[in-house]
């Protein structure tokens, strides 16, 4: 395998990384934005109060984009084995 084709593998994985992470993260984040302005404008300091919501609507999202999530590492994987495979030809 030739240093094109490891930063070819590696330019994927970090593709793959943000399509899998990236719902997961961003939705985490608008809750807890969400939640951070409530709490700012109720004048409401609880620590705990952003887990419960945060973990509901990351469960709701991986229940909805699970599926494709999986598809996309299925993929990924079939294309590194694909590349090494032909590496070692």
């Amino acid at each position: 395998m030739s240093g094109s084709d490891v930063g070819a593998v590696m330019q994927r994985a970090l593709y793959t990384a943000l399509l899998v992470g990236g719902p997961i993260v961003l939705v985490s984040m608008a809750v807890g934005l969400v939640i951070s302005i409530f709490q700012a404008a109720t004048q409401i300091n609880e620590a705990t109060l952003t887990f419960v919501p945060k973990l509901v609507v990351v469960a709701l999202v991986l229940m909805l984009l699970g599926p494709a999530m999986v598809g996309q590492l299925t993929d990924f994987t079939r294309y590194v084995f694909q590349a090494a495979s032909q590496a070692g030809q």
